[in-house]
């Protein structure tokens, strides 16, 4: 995820934070805490109008809350989700399958900077922290990011290859047709028919 991760909150669309899912920081146990959360009817719709797609049919995310050092919250888990979507090379309907995995770190804004994730075992750079806004998390708001970053820009039915028009090639069109021109022997030119 830290490669492409791009936070939701930057977003325009971030002002209609479809699929909210706050949790309070104090209220988190010291061995910390699960939370699993689905998407409603009406949530669903409104992910599906902000994101532009067809539908959401199934949007869940499951998340294991642990406190780490400089009062920050780390957050590992899943999640995953169902969309409507069309083909991009028969326009017609299909449904895409998203499963991502999460692990992000929550931290205050005057510690940010001392609450980073551990480098990945891949060697990748880590993501920056997510803030707590006013003691609380926004799981649903995490969620809805990661959601949004595993919809496959240009989906194709299984078995579709978008192929270009193939188009019938002149003889002369040939890369070699030049080449033979400049072969033929000066002062001759090409055979003429007889006639009668």
């Amino acid at each position: 995820m830290s490669e492409r991760h791009e936070s939701f909150r930057n977003t325009p669309s971030s002002r209609n934070n479809p699929w909210s899912h706050p949790v309070v920081v104090a209220q988190i146990p010291a061995a910390g805490m699960h939370v699993t959360f689905a998407a409603d009817a009406r949530e669903r719709a409104a992910l599906a109008e902000v994101a532009g797609l067809r539908e959401v049919l199934e949007a869940k995310a499951d998340f294991h809350l642990t406190h780490v050092r400089g009062g920050g919250i780390e957050a590992r888990g899943h999640v995953s989700g169902l969309v409507g979507q069309e083909c991009v090379v028969t326009l017609e309907p299909l449904e895409s399958r998203i499963d991502e995995d999460v692990e992000v770190i929550f931290a205050e804004p005057d510690t940010a900077a001392a609450a980073k994730p551990r480098v990945d075992i891949d060697g990748e750079e880590p993501d920056p922290p997510e803030l707590i806004v006013n003691g609380t998390i926004d799981l649903g708001r995490l969620a809805t990011d990661i959601l949004f970053l595993g919809i496959d820009p240009y989906p194709r039915k299984p078995g579709v290859a978008f192929e270009p028009a193939a188009e019938a090639a002149s003889p002369e069109d040939h890369p070699f047709a030049a080449l033979k021109v400049l072969q033929e022997p000066a002062g001759r030119g090409p055979k003429k028919s007889k006639k009668g």
